[in-house]
């Protein structure tokens, strides 16, 4: 089985409840996800976010194809951080922790996602050509959107990373 990881930080001029408040509220994926995507929530949207919360969405990951993505919220410290956890969807495994703490000149944003792709060594050779790049590319859009949204803090990089783990 191979697992991989993504592991991006960015940090914005704005106060921990100014991202938090963003951040929680699952509405305000749609509008960090590239249009190309069609990410529409289909369910379990309408309420602020709770463990427990199931979540279904209609994404298009890749030109046609689109499928049914299903999270669930399991864990939720308000302010701090929430774990959402794929229960259908295009990976075999999807985990991904979102951590929100306040820095110099604003706040950190940090998120963590373990994967897994299915089709074994089909997904594990389909990863560097197809998953990994199209991470990336939804990643960056989210950086720009942010800064966008909410500005920059100068001298403090973001960083992105994907490996095997």
């Amino acid at each position: 089985m191979k697992l991989y990881q993504l592991h991006s930080k960015q940090v914005l001029p704005i106060t921990q409840k100014e991202a938090w408040d963003f951040l929680s509220s699952p509405t305000n994926l749609k509008v960090i996800t590239p249009d190309h995507m069609g990410f529409n929530i289909l369910s379990g949207a309408d309420r602020p976010m709770f463990s427990g919360q199931i979540i279904q969405y209609k994404v298009s990951p890749f030109p046609f194809y689109s499928t049914k993505w299903v999270t669930e919220i399991t864990h939720v410290k308000e302010g701090e951080y929430f774990v959402d956890e794929q229960r259908f969807g295009p990976y075999t495994l999807w985990h991904h922790k979102h951590f929100i703490k306040q820095v110099e000149g604003g706040v950190e944003m940090e998120d963590i996602i373990d994967y897994k792709i299915p089709f074994g060594i089909l997904g594990q050779l389909a990863h560097p050509i197809l998953v990994k790049k199209q991470l990336k590319k939804i990643f960056a859009y989210r950086e720009e959107k942010l800064v966008e949204l909410f500005g920059k803090v100068e001298g403090k990089p973001n960083y992105l990373e994907l490996k095997s783990v």
